[in-house]
């Protein structure tokens, strides 16, 4: 046997899984199996899956109870016949359960479904390179998981512990950044007079107390980056900002205390 199939990636394991099964099985079992494969990450290899990480899968579907069980199930079979190929040390499958039944989490789940995120175009351009970004990492992620568990000693390993964490990070900061593309809209365009300070504006500020000019840019909270001067909307400036006109004063509460500014400009 190959080390590729030894230990293959997601990829592959469902390629051959799904191969096994009778085409009317195979045909309802693809999509929930190519799904998951997707969100895991196809070419991460099975030796390295965890069952904590398997276990967010089910909290993702956004479907209601029935519907998750009936979606879970292809994804549970895939991953009884990874136990049994040997591509996995443990059985997956049982860290697969549907999410409990609660008031609150079925309005969670409503909410979630009618969240609607706005944000501006340049905002949503720079999301997406991120998480272009971050799953082009996922090989190499894999690979610092996969030397770390070379040593066979897990009680003391502390890089395969740091490596997981690091790979755990990295899943999650991607899942993040694909739920906020799915719901973002880009904003559209504003009624407000150029000279109202909105969301996406720039602005140009006084310090009036040391005179010192500062240049902000208001954006939504997933957009902020403070080495640009794109500064929250809820941050403490942003607040005092929205809806302000040039020439106006506002104050803004800091750590040294109160400072004042006067608004010298606003760009759309």
């Amino acid at each position: 046997m190959s080390p590729s199939e030894q230990n293959p990636t997601l990829r592959e394991a469902a390629a051959t899984y799904l191969a096994g099964l009778p085409p009317e099985e195979r045909q309802g079992a693809q999509i929930d199996v190519n799904k998951f494969v997707r969100w895991y990450g196809a070419d991460r290899n099975m030796g390295e899956m965890t069952g904590h990480d398997v276990s967010g899968y089910a909290e993702g579907l956004g479907v209601t109870l029935t519907d998750a069980a009936a979606k879970l199930e292809p994804v549970r079979a895939f991953l009884s016949f990874a136990r049994k190929k040997g591509f996995t040390a443990a059985n997956m499958a049982v860290h697969l359960r549907p999410p409990k039944a609660t008031k609150a989490s079925k309005a969670q789940r409503r909410v979630v479904k009618e969240e609607v995120i706005s944000l501006t175009r340049e905002g949503i351009i720079v999301l997406e390179a991120e998480l272009e970004d971050l799953r082009a990492r996922r090989p190499y992620m894999a690979g610092e998981l996969q030397r770390a568990m070379a040593d066979k000693d897990f009680r003391e390993n502390a890089p395969l512990d740091a490596a997981r964490e690091a790979q755990g990070h990295l899943e999650a900061r991607i899942r993040e950044l694909e739920a906020t593309l799915r719901h973002a809209v880009v904003r559209e365009a504003a009624k407000e007079p150029a000279s109202v300070v909105i969301l996406g504006s720039t602005v140009l500020l006084r310090n009036l107390k040391s005179g010192a000019e500062l240049k902000y840019t208001i954006v939504s909270p997933r957009e902020v980056n403070p080495g640009q001067g794109r500064i929250s909307v809820a941050s403490p400036v942003g607040r005092a900002l929205v809806r302000k006109q040039e020439g106006e004063e506002v104050e803004v509460e800091a750590p040294s205390g109160a400072i004042r500014f006067r608004i010298e400009k606003i760009q759309a």
